[in-house]
């Protein structure tokens, strides 16, 4: 299963077509808002509205096998130590290797912009390359998963 934390996903359509390509099956997680996909392959799962609804669904729910797209930290760092596979939007693999330092970032990034008001802001703009990278580790990742499964 893809397991989509979606909805702030910028990749639902190159998620979709990996899906349709390799007839993998995904799971779009969201409070709501989303419309429904006709594409048989693609579950829409509309969770209650509150903080980290969505997270806790995916969560408890991804495990070895599964794919998780998320920009969520906290929710990727569960769904690693589940022995899931974990990508964030610009095709960037959180793995066990990696997710402990991008936690800490994480962390010390929430420090520094709640101890300088002026230091707010995301990062750089999401663009075609990061779409085009995504797709390219998404069907990669979601074979590898896909041979797990089945191995």
């Amino acid at each position: 299963m893809i397991w989509v934390d979606a909805d702030a996903c910028p990749v639902k359509a190159e998620i979709e077509r990996v899906a349709t390509r390799l007839g993998h099956p995904a799971s779009f997680v969201s409070n709501g808002g989303l419309r429904p996909s006709a594409n048989p392959l693609i579950q829409m799962v509309y969770v209650a509205e509150g903080p980290d609804v969505a997270d806790m669904h995916i969560a408890e729910r991804a495990g070895r096998g599964d794919v998780v797209v998320t920009n969520d930290i906290p929710l990727a760092a569960k769904c690693v130590a589940a022995g899931a596979r974990v990508l964030r939007p610009d095709g960037e693999a959180l793995t066990p290797a990696n997710i402990g330092n991008v936690l800490a970032t994480r962390d010390l990034m929430a420090d520094l912009r709640s101890a300088d008001p002026f230091r707010q802001g995301g990062g750089r703009a999401f663009s075609k390359a990061d779409r085009s990278r995504f797709l390219d580790v998404l069907d990669r990742t979601v074979r590898a998963a896909m041979r797990e499964a089945n191995g």
